[in-house]
C-alpha cells in the first residue's frame, strides 16, 4: 500500500487500528472523521488523529448532506427496521464511505479501512458502499486479519502505546452517535436481561423525570419533508436538531431491542431517537388525510424491503434507486401541517390539516348530509360479500 484513508473517529477501535495500520503496512495513513452531528471536539479529534500517527486528518461537515440525503428520504417512506428501529447508524454509513471515497480519490489513496467488526452490519454498509462507488481501491478491515480480537486486547494495545481511549472497564458501552440518534451496545448490554443503566442516556430524560406539563407544537411539510416547527423554517439539520430538543426534553424517542444483524446473528442495542420519532409520527398523521387508500398500501407493503436494504448495506444499489423514486412519487401530496402533545415519552398527534386534504367533513359526518347516499351501500356489501355467499351456499 502506498497510503491508506481510515474512517476515524477517534474512539478506541479506530485509534487503535491507525497505529496499527501504519506499523502494519509501513506507509501513511490519512485519518478521515465525518461529522454527521456527533457531539465531539473535533480540534481535539485533529489533534489526537496526528498524535495517533496520522499523515493528515480530513474533518468533513456532512450534517446538512446527512439529514437532507439520507434522513429524510428514509422518512418519506417511514422506514423502520423490524417493526421498532429508525436505521440511525444504518443511514449514516453510505454518507460516510462516499466522503470517504472522495478524500482517497483526492489524495491519490489506494487503499480505505474501517473499524467494523467482523461480526457486525457495518462492515457489509462500509464495504459495500466502496465497491458501489470505487472498486478499485484496496480495502482493510482489521478485525477480519488481526489477532486484536476484543476490547479487552484493543485497551492494552492503547495503553501499550500511549493512546488515550475514552473507553474503559468502568464505561463499556460501545456507541454511535450522529443527528438522528445515539446507540449503545456491549458490556452489560449484551445480557438482553439486564436493564440499561440511567447514567447512560445522553440525548433523552427518563419518562418519569419529564415535565408533569405537555409541550405541543406544530410540524409543516412539504413532499413528505419537514420545513418548519411552529412556523419558523429551519435548514435540516437544524430541524432535526430542534426536534431532539423537544423530544429529549420530554423522554421521547427511546428503545431497547433485540435485532436481527445482516450477518445472521442477533444482537441488543439500546437507541435514543427524540427528533426521529416526532418525526415519524408526525408525517404518518399528515399521510392520513394526504395520501390515497391504495397508492398507501403499496407504499406500506414496500416499506420492510426498502428498510431491509438500508440496514443491510445496499443504499447505491439498483433496487434501491428504484425504491425511493416510488416512495417519492407517493408523497406529492403529502403537505400540511401536523400539531402534536409531547408528555412523559409520548408523542400524540392532536390535529392535521392540509389544503390537499383527501378528508371531507361533508362525507364524514354523522349529521344529515346531502353528498352520500347511504342505500348504496347495500349493494356495494352484497358485491363484496358474493365469493363468501357463493361458498356459503356450497356447504349448505
Amino acid at each position: 500500500m502506498n497510503k491508506i484513508v481510515l474512517a476515524y473517529s477517534g474512539g478506541l477501535d479506530t485509534s487503535v487500528i491507525l497505529r496499527w495500520l501504519k506499523e502494519e503496512y509501513q506507509c501513511p495513513v490519512v485519518a478521515f472523521a465525518a461529522d454527521v452531528g456527533q457531539e465531539e471536539d473535533w480540534d481535539k479529534v485533529r489533534e489526537k488523529g496526528m498524535a495517533t500517527g496520522a499523515e493528515k486528518v480530513v474533518v468533513s461537515d456532512l450534517r446538512q448532506e446527512f439529514v437532507r440525503d439520507y434522513v429524510f428520504p428514509a422518512f418519506r417512506a417511514n422506514a423502520i427496521y423490524e417493526g421498532s428501529y429508525l436505521l440511525g447508524t444504518s443511514l449514516a454509513r453510505p454518507l460516510i464511505a462516499k466522503e470517504q471515497v472522495r478524500v482517497a480519490l483526492a489524495e491519490n489513496a489506494d487503499a480505505v479501512s474501517h473499524g467494523a467488526t467482523g461480526k457486525g452490519n457495518d462492515q457489509v454498509r462500509f464495504e459495500m458502499a466502496y465497491l458501489a462507488l470505487a472498486p478499485r481501491l484496496a480495502i482493510i478491515a482489521p478485525w477480519r486479519v488481526w489477532d486484536l480480537n476484543s476490547r479487552t486486547k484493543l485497551m492494552a494495545y492503547a495503553e501499550k502505546h500511549g493512546i488515550p481511549v475514552p473507553v474503559t472497564k468502568e464505561n463499556p458501552y460501545s456507541s454511535d452517535e450522529n443527528l438522528l440518534h445515539i446507540s449503545f451496545e456491549g458490556g452489560i448490554l449484551e445480557d438482553p436481561w439486564n436493564e440499561p443503566e440511567e447514567s447512560m442516556f445522553k440525548l433523552t430524560k427518563a419518562p418519569e423525570q419529564a415535565p408533569d406539563s405537555p409541550t405541543y407544537i406544530e410540524m409543516e411539510f412539504r413532499q413528505g419533508d419537514p420545513v418548519a416547527i411552529n412556523g419558523e423554517k429551519l435548514a435540516p439539520a437544524e430541524l432535526l436538531a430542534r426536534l431532539n430538543t423537544l423530544g429529549g426534553e420530554n423522554g421521547i424517542g427511546r428503545l431497547d431491542m433485540v435485532e436481527n444483524r445482516f450477518v445472521g446473528m442477533k444482537s441488543r442495542g439500546v437507541y435514543e431517537t427524540p427528533g426521529g420519532t416526532i418525526l415519524r409520527v408526525a408525517h404518518r398523521d399528515l399521510e392520513t388525510i394526504t395520501m390515497d387508500r391504495e397508492v398507501m398500501k403499496i407504499r406500506d407493503g414496500l416499506m420492510p424491503k426498502y428498510a431491509e436494504l438500508i440496514y443491510n448495506g445496499f443504499w447505491f444499489s439498483p433496487e434501491m434507486e428504484l425504491l425511493q423514486k416510488t416512495m417519492d412519487l407517493a408523497q406529492e401530496r403529502v403537505n400540511g401541517l401536523v400539531r402534536l402533545k409531547l408528555y412523559k415519552g409520548n408523542c400524540i398527534p392532536v390535529g392535521r390539516k392540509s389544503e390537499q386534504s383527501l378528508y371531507q367533513e361533508s362525507f364524514a359526518t354523522f349529521e344529515e348530509d346531502e353528498v352520500y347516499t347511504q342505500a348504496d351501500a347495500a349493494g356495494f356489501i352484497r358485491l363484496n360479500a358474493l365469493r363468501m355467499t357463493m361458498k356459503a351456499l356450497l356447504a349448505d
